[in-house]
């Protein structure tokens, strides 16, 4: 039985709703999430907040959720060096994730840095976070093409893959479809570039998508048979990424990765009926109606 590694992303699905939610709320909510058994809780990100409003909170949030963490391990993003060094100063913080694009325009967008930039300026940075010893995420962002019309191709994601590896070491890569573009062969040709240009680095898999095509779409099967045995998800399918155009994809939902793990015969941490409690708790703390 193979071992599926469960990461749970509300960060993801709150950073982009249209309304901000009240500290005290987010924090009731998520310590909801505490006892389900998710291998990682990506719960809060250290950036502007002028541009995510809804993560201006995020010291706060992982100051009232360290005396209940349990044996939960806090993911958080950072999107520039100050932020990296931010999330090292929080003693609740297990791993850092930055994003880094295959897209020149989607980095601006997002870092307001270009790749080469953030690779030469964030490194001092992720050095510090090794030597502390957090892990670090790197998140291929726009790994499967972009909605700019800038080119996409298998050669670009190796050479960019090969790039940050070199110069951050990573403790794992996550290839992420930013705008829900992923199909089962990309997926397929995809993961296949980024273990041959990572060498022995885990790869892990970020989805945007339509909750409702979830089980039906391919892409988990692609990924699966691809080898990949991490996945980053959400409940209700909730959220995406504000900086990459003017709608939201939405998430890979978390019951529907429940159901996949199953139906494939993984083993995983999740503890199916605490998962439902979460998404009765999702619903209510989103209005999901």
């Amino acid at each position: 039985m193979e071992r599926l590694t469960w990461v749970e992303c509300p960060r993801d699905a709150m950073q982009g709703y249209p309304t901000v939610f009240a500290t005290e709320d987010k924090i009731e909510y998520l310590r909801r999430l505490l006892p389900v058994g998710f291998d990682y809780l990506d719960v809060a990100s250290f950036v502007s907040p002028k541009a995510i409003p809804q993560m201006a909170d995020s010291v706060e949030v992982l100051n009232a959720l360290e005396p209940d963490k349990g044996d939960n391990k806090f993911l958080v993003i950072a999107a520039n060096a100050q932020g990296i060094d931010r999330a090292l100063a929080h003693p609740a913080v297990d791993v850092v994730g930055v994003p880094f694009s295959m897209s020149e325009q989607f980095q601006f967008r997002n870092t307001n840095r270009s790749q080469l930039q953030v690779l030469d300026e964030w490194t001092p940075a992720i050095e510090r976070a090794h030597a502390a010893g957090k892990e670090v995420v790197v998140y291929l962002s726009m790994a499967f093409g972009n909605p700019y019309g800038e080119p996409n191709t298998l050669d670009l994601v190796a050479d960019w893959t090969q790039k940050a590896v070199d110069r951050w070491q990573p403790s794992v890569l996550s290839i992420s479809d930013t705008v829900g573009s992923a199909t089962s062969q990309s997926i397929r040709e995809v993961v296949a570039t980024v273990q041959n240009a990572s060498g022995a680095t885990p790869l892990g898999l970020h989805l945007h998508m339509p909750a409702a095509e979830a089980l039906t779409n391919g892409l988990l099967d692609a990924a699966w048979d691809s080898g990949i045995r991490r996945f980053d998800s959400a409940l209700l399918g909730l959220g995406g990424c504000p900086f990459a155009q003017n709608h939201l994809v939405g998430n890979l939902p978390s019951e529907a990765l429940l159901t996949f793990a199953t139906a494939r015969g993984a083993s995983f941490g999740v503890k199916p009926l605490a998962l439902e409690s979460a998404h009765n708790a999702a619903r209510a703390f989103f209005n999901y109606l």
